[in-house]
Formats: structure tokens, sequence, C-alpha cells
């Protein structure tokens, strides 16, 4: 579900891809976990030379416990789809990864993984799903996943070891660039984006009003008088696509035609949902328009919805009723989206 809140994706590092191309000939070599890996160490003017490593794992990671290294990662899946990329995900900056002692319930996962890793080195590893699955995610592994084949790979690039407090000021220092930088990003797409959609809304002939927020949105067929509430859940089906060619990325009928449930005003969508179906009512049909800002902005997200994207959706209120009182956790496998916001969510848990 490309509407819950995860910002995942990323063009690989280009030193990583010319790496990786340059040996799609090569054989990967193998720890006794069943980690598949070609590792590389950097001798300077962007050339580089296989490093082999012990059967036993590399002897000087002991030297490296309690610090933390900075490494810019990306993973695909076995059909070579991205599911995660820190670059674009951060803007540029690494992620951060402590670095502990591998515990045995560990071996054949990303941390046996990261463990192989020395100061300036790159690297490509090939998982099995089952195994990355049990060991770093403690999930089944979730039908997209077994669909698009055995494996699951990771490109990564370390960037640098750092101590715990040396870490710590540069991800603060981090923080304040990062948010200049999308704050000046984000005024100037948003000039860009409404001329975007003014064009577009021209173009269409559709009538339309436009939310204060930014979102543009057109009722086409009228419903009852009943208008959600912010906390109030509220049932939509949908159509997402891009407004520059069209393309669906998501929709209610991938879903088997279930509708979508989120509680309205909450954050638990795009802001450009919270914004647009508040002005919908039960049983009401219509477009919302939704510039990049209010949707996945310059992270986009996944492999459909690129950097500063904006979006339209085609869009139907089938319900709002009140929330329950507490709502349990969802169980059962994860889906797409899932995956990738779980990811995110141990990336930047490690990189605390």
């Amino acid at each position: 579900m490309f509407l819950k809140r995860n910002f995942l994706s990323l063009a690989l590092v280009a030193g990583i891809l010319s790496l990786a191309s340059c040996n799609k000939s090569g054989e990967f070599s193998k720890t006794p976990s069943g980690i598949e890996y070609k590792v590389f160490k950097s001798t300077g003017a962007g050339k580089y030379d296989a490093r082999d490593v012990s059967a036993d794992g590399d002897a000087t990671y002991k030297d490296r416990l309690g610090k933390i290294m900075a490494l810019h990662v990306e993973y695909r899946t076995g059909k070579d789809s991205v599911l995660f990329n820190s670059r674009k995900q951060q803007m540029g900056f690494p992620v951060r990864v402590p670095l502990d002692t591998v515990r045995k319930a560990q071996r054949g996962g990303l941390e046996e993984a990261i463990s192989l890793l020395q100061p300036g080195d790159s690297a490509v590893f090939r998982f099995n799903v089952d195994t990355i699955f049990a060991k770093s995610f403690r999930q089944p592994v979730p039908p997209f996943m077994s669909k698009a084949g055995k494996t699951m790979t990771m490109f990564v690039k370390v960037d640098k070891i750092q101590t715990r407090e040396e870490a710590m000021a540069d991800v603060q220092k981090m923080q304040v660039e990062q948010q200049s930088k999308m704050a000046a990003h984000a005024k100037d797409q948003l000039q860009k984006d409404d001329a975007a959609l003014q064009a577009y809304v021209q173009k269409n002939n559709l009538k339309v009003q436009k939310d204060t927020s930014g979102v543009y949105y057109a009722i086409t067929s009228a419903g009852s008088s009943l208008k959600p509430k912010a906390g109030q859940i509220v049932s939509v089906l949908y159509k997402g696509s891009l407004l520059e060619n069209g393309k669906v990325f998501d929709s209610s009928e991938k879903m088997g035609n279930k509708p979508f449930d989120f509680a309205l005003g909450q954050g638990q969508v795009i802001p450009g949902w919270d914004a647009g179906i508040s002005h919908f009512t039960k049983g009401s049909k219509g477009i919302l328009l939704v510039p990049s800002s209010l949707a996945y902005g310059q992270r986009g997200a996944g492999a459909d919805i690129p950097a500063d994207a904006i979006l339209r959706f085609d869009v139907e209120l089938v319900d709002v009723k009140n929330a329950p009182a507490a709502q349990p956790a969802a169980g059962g496998q994860m889906d797409e989206a899932e995956m990738r916001r779980q990811i995110e969510a141990m990336q930047q848990q490690q990189g605390k």
C-alpha cells in the first residue's frame, strides 16, 4: 500500500553500480552460514581490488566493536526491484549502524554481513530470503518476495567508522543540513508543481477546487451529507497514477477491490490524502491532485513513484465510522510497503 508514510527507494551509488556491473560474471564467495558475497577494497583513484574474507570472518572486526559504521546501502529483490536505498532517503547522507558482537542466531543475516566490512570497502551480498527474514526481520517471507525469487541482494559502500561521540555529532549536523535542504527544495518545488497542476486542469477541462494545503480536488459524483471528521475511520476505493504520464502505481483493484481504511487526519497516510479526503462525503466520488510536497516529496516511494512526483487519485469514499476505543495490531504477512516501512524503521533504529 503506497499510501502509508514510507519513503523508500534510491538509485545505487555510482561506484557500486559500476563495480557490480563489472563483476557480474565473477563468482560469489560464500560464508559457512550461506551469505554469498563480493567484497572490494579501494586502491585509490576509483579503483577496487577483490578482498578475501576468512571462513571465520574478519579478524579485525573485534577492533571495531562498540563503534559506529556510516555506510550507504541498497536492498533489492530477486527480480532486481529496489526495496530501500539510503542515499535518496537521507538526501546523500549515510545510515549509521552500531557494531556489536554477532550472535549465533544472527549468522546468515544482515548483522553478519556488516561485520565482514572494513573502512573504505564496497560489497555486494546475496542472501537466501528464508534466512534473511528469519534472522534479521523475524517474519515469514511475504508473498511478493517469494514471487521475486529466492534471494535478496544488498549493495554497500562503507563511508567511515566512528566513535559514538563522533557519530552523534555528525548526525546532529546532518539533521540541520537535511532540514535546510528539504525546506529550500520544497518551497521551489511547490511553485513548479502548482504550475503543472494548473496546466493539467486546463488541458483536461477539470472543474476543481484548491484546498488551503495545496491539494486540488473535484467531486464528480455526489454522495450523502455525511462528511468525515478528524479521527474517524474512512474507507476509500482508489486508483493512484502519476500525473506526468498516467502510469498507475497502486489501486484497490490490485488489493482485491477492498477499500483502504485509515483514521482521517492522524498522519497515517500522505498529507494530500488527509487534506483531500476531508472534502468528500460518504458515497461521493472524485479526483485528488496532490503536489509532490504533500505526497512523497524529494524521496519518492519505491520503484514506481519517482522523486518530486505529482500524483492523481481517483477515489470513492465508501464509508465513514467512528474509531474503536482500541485497535489491535495488524497480524499476518507483510505486503511490499510494510516490508519497506520495516526496513526504514530498522535503519532509523540502527542510526540512533
